[in-house]
C-alpha cells in the first residue's frame, strides 16, 4: 500500500519554535485485522494508542532521506472508537546530531489496505502543558536540549482531544524512506541503590553504565521543584553535573501525592542519578529504563579469565553505544563519527551474529546522505554544524570497504561510489607538490587522535601545509578504493597518484638517521599512530619496519590513545606476529585491566578516564572496545 497516501504533514501552528512540545490527537474506528501505523516527525516523537504508551524515538535523518516508522499497534486497539496520541518535540537548532528544519508530524493508520486515520487538518492540536515550552537549556551543544516537566498540568489528553484546535498544513517536501533497522527494545527498569538520603538530597547508584529512559516514580508532600542530574561516575560525593558549559541534569516540577513520570525521547547514559529536593520525598523509585538494539552475541570464551573480563566489557561497551546509529558515547554526545564507528563496526563484526550487517548498512547509508558544501564529510550525521575532521572522511573509504569484505554485500559501494569518488576530488584539489595539505579555515578541524602533536586546534585556523597523517590516510584511502574497483569489476583509475603518494611521502617524512617518519617535514615530532600506519600502509621494508617497532614497545615515540591501538597493535602483527603477539596482549591486560579496577563496566575513551578533557572524559567509549577485534583472532583464545 502506498505510505503517506492521504497524509498531510501537520503542525500546531504556522511558526517552528526552537525546543518545543507539540500534542496532537485523533481518533478512528476499528473492527478486525492488523493494524499499521507509518509515522515521521519534526524531530522525535511519543505515541500513544487509548491513553497507553506505544513507541517512541525518530529515526535521525535529513529532509531528503526522511525516515517513517512502520508500528504494528494492534493489541493496543479495541473494536469501535480508538484514540490515537502523538507528543512532538521539536528541536529547531542545529547540533552535530540535528540538522533544522521546521517543525511537523504525519501519520497514516492502515488496515486491510484501507486507510483508517490520516493526519490532516483535522487532526487536532495544542502545545504541551506540561513540558516547558522554548527552555534551550543545552545539556551539551552535541546532544542538544535537556528539558523541564510540569506534571502539576498533567490532564487526560493521550485519550481525549479536549480544548484542542485543528492544526496547520505544513509545506515540508521530504523523500521518505522505511527505517532500514529495527526499533530498539525495551527492559525492564534498571532499579538502582539509594547511597545517599540526607537534606533533600539523593544518589541513586544503578550498579553499572546503563543507557535508556529516565523513569520517576515517587511520592512527595507537596509541588515542588527536583533537580535530576545524571553522571557515570561520583567526584567528592556528587556525579560530574557541571563541566564547563555542560549540563547533565533536567527539572521536574512534582505534584503533591504520587509522581510516576518517563521521558520517552531523551536518553541518557549514567551509571548514577543524583537528585535535589525543596522537601524531603518517600517511595522513591528513580531509575532507567534500558533502551537497548536488538543483537545476538556470538560466543566467545577466552582461557584467561582477565581477558574474558576485558572482552566482556568492551562487548558491553559496543551495546550501550548502539542507538538508531552508533554513538560514540551514551553520556556525552550520542553522535555518529566516522572514525568511531570505523572501529565500532569492525568490532562489531567479531562480537555480534552475522556481523550485524543490517545496522551496520544503515549507518553508512545514513553518513552518505551529508551534504556538505565543500565536498567532505560533516563531522557527524546528521549534523548542522558547520565542522569537519577531514581525516575522518578519508576514514569512510575504509569503512565502506570493510563493509564489502565482511559481509561480501556489493550494493551499499554501488550506491555510496559517487560520493567516494566525489570526496576524493576534494583531496586531489587540495595537494601541491605530490602532497596532500592539512585544511585551511575555522571549520576545518586537523584531528588525527588525542596524543601529543595529532590533536589538531578546534576552531581555530591552522597553516595549509602538508603533514604524515591527512598523506597516508590519503593513500589508505587509495587503496580501499582500489579493492573495491577490483571487487566490482571497476578500473581503477588512480594508480599513478596511489604510487606518486608514497613516493613523496617517503622523501619529505621519512628521516634515515633515525629511521622514523615525523608529523612534518623536517620535524621531530615521532608518533606512533603516523610510524604504525606508515608500516601497514607499505612504506617501510622489513628492516625498517622492525626498527619501528622496536622504538614503538620502547616508548621511544608518542603512544597513540586507546582507540588508535588497533593501528599499533596491526603493525607490530604485521611485523614480527610471533614477537610481538603477547606484548600486545600484556599492554591490553594493563591498560583495560586498569579499568576493571576501578570498578568499571565498559571501556573508557582514553585511558586517563573521567580526567581527561577537563574532567569531561566519557567512561563508555564505543571506540575503545578494541580488545574483542584482537581477541576474536584464533590464536588469541
Amino acid at each position: 500500500m502506498t505510505r503517506f497516501a492521504r497524509a498531510k504533514w501537520i503542525w500546531v501552528e504556522n511558526n517552528s519554535i526552537p525546543d518545543t512540545y507539540g500534542e496532537f490527537y485523533d481518533d478512528f474506528i476499528w473492527n478486525e485485522g492488523v493494524v499499521n501505523c507509518l509515522l515521521s516527525c519534526d524531530s522525535d516523537y511519543t505515541l500513544f494508542v487509548n491513553g497507553t504508551f506505544v513507541a517512541s524515538n525518530q529515526y535521525g535523518d535529513y529532509e531528503w532521506y526522511k525516515v517513517y516508522d512502520t508500528i504494528d499497534i494492534t493489541k493496543y486497539l479495541q473494536k469501535g472508537k480508538n484514540a490515537i496520541a502523538v507528543l512532538v518535540w521539536h528541536f529547531g537548532m542545529d547540533s552535530q546530531r540535528y540538522l533544522k528544519a521546521d517543525a511537523g508530524l504525519i501519520f497514516e493508520v492502515q488496515a486491510n489496505d484501507k486507510v483508517l486515520l490520516a493526519s490532516s487538518e483535522n487532526t487536532r492540536a495544542r502545545y504541551s502543558k506540561a513540558y516547558k515550552h522554548s527552555l534551550q537549556k543545552l545539556i551539551t551543544s552535541q546532544l542538544g536540549f535537556s528539558f523541564c516537566y510540569d506534571a502539576t498540568q498533567e490532564d487526560a489528553w493521550t485519550i481525549s482531544g479536549d480544548g484542542f484546535h485543528a492544526t496547520v498544513t505544513v509545506d515540508k517536501k521530504c523523500t521518505f524512506v522505511k527505517r532500514p533497522i529495527k526499533k530498539l527494545e525495551l527492559f525492564e527498569r534498571v532499579q538502582g541503590t539509594i547511597i545517599h538520603a540526607e537534606d533533600n538530597h539523593y544518589i541513586i547508584d544503578l550498579g553499572k553504565e546503563v543507557v535508556g529512559l529516565p523513569a520517576l516514580k515517587f511520592s512527595s508532600p507537596v509541588q515542588q521543584k527536583i533537580l535530576v542530574a545524571w553522571g557515570e561516575d561520583l567526584q567528592d560525593g556528587h556525579v560530574r553535573r557541571i563541566i564547563h558549559n555542560r549540563d547533565f541534569s533536567f527539572e521536574y516540577i512534582a505534584k503533591s501525592g504520587s509522581n510516576d513520570y518517563v521521558n520517552y525521547m531523551l536518553r541518557l547514559g549514567c551509571r548514577y542519578l543524583e537528585v535535589y529536593t525543596e522537601k524531603p520525598i518517600d517511595h522513591i523509585d528513580m531509575s532507567i529504563i534500558p533502551q537497548v538494539y536488538p543483537v545476538k552475541e556470538r560466543q566467545v570464551k577466552l582461557a584467561n579469565a582477565l581477558d574474558q573480563k576485558i572482552y566482556d566489557i568492551s562487548v558491553y561497551t559496543l551495546k550501550m553505544c548502539m542507538m538508531e546509529h552508533y554513538v560514540d558515547t551514551p553520556w556525552r554526545e550520542q553522535c555518529l563519527y566516522v572514525y568511531d564507528s570505523r572501529n565500532q563496526v569492525l568490532f562489531g563484526y567479531q562480537a555480534f551474529e552475522d556481523g550485524n550487517a543490517q545496522y551496520v548498512r544503515a549507518n553508512l547509508k545514513l553518513i552518505s546522505q551529508d551534504r556538505r558544501e565543500d565536498g567532505l564529510l560533516s563531522i557527524c550525521y546528521p549534523c548542522g554544524v558547520d565542522l569537519t575532521i577531514p581525516s575522518f572522511t578519508l576514514y569512510y573509504f575504509m569503512q565502506v570497504n570493510e563493509y564489502l569484505q565482511y559481509t561480501g554485500d556489493m550494493t551499499l559501494a554501488q550506491e555510496v561510489y559517487d560520493k567516494l569518488i566525489s570526496i576524493l576530488n576534494v583531496f586531489i584539489g587540495n595537494r601541491k607538490n605530490g602532497l596532500v595539505l592539512r585544511f585551511e579555515g575555522d571549520n576545518y578541524w586537523n584531528f588525527y587522535d588525542w596524543s601529543p602533536h595529532l590533536s589538531g586546534t578546534l576552531r581555530q585556523k591552522e597553516e595549509a601545509i602538508p603533514d604524515l597523517m591527512v598523506n597516508l590516510l590519503f593513500v589508505f584511502a587509495l587503496k580501499n578504493l582500489q579493492e573495491i574497483d577490483e571487487k566490482s569489476g571497476k578500473k581503477f583509475s588512480y594508480e599513478d597518484l596511489l604510487q606518486e603518494s608514497k613516493r613523496r611521502i617517503k622523501e619529505t617524512f621519512y628521516c634515515p638517521e633515525t629511521g622514523l617518519y615525523s608529523m612534518t617535514e623536517g620535524g621531530d615530532e615521532y608518533t606512533v599512530l603516523g610510524n604504525s600506519l606508515a608500516i601497514l600502509a607499505g612504506l617501510t621494508s622489513k628492516k625498517e619496519s622492525e626498527i619501528i617497532c622496536e622504538k614503538m614497545v620502547n616508548g621511544e615515540l608518542c603512544d597513540c590513545s586507546l582507540s588508535m591501538k588497533i593501528f599499533k597493535y596491526d603493525a607490530l602483527l604485521a611485523t614480527d606476529k610471533a614477537k610481538w603477539q603477547e606484548w600486545i596482549l600484556g599492554e591490553i591486560r594493563r591498560e583495560y585491566g586498569k579499568m576493571l579496577d576501578a570498578g568499571s563496566t565498559t571501556v573508557w575513551e582514553t585511558a586517563d578516564g573521567a580526567v581527561a578533557f577537563g574532567n569531561a572524559g566519557s567512561l563508555c567509549h564505543g571506540w575503545s572496545a578494541v580488545p574483542i577485534y584482537f581477541y576474536c583472532r584464533e590464536k588469541f583464545r
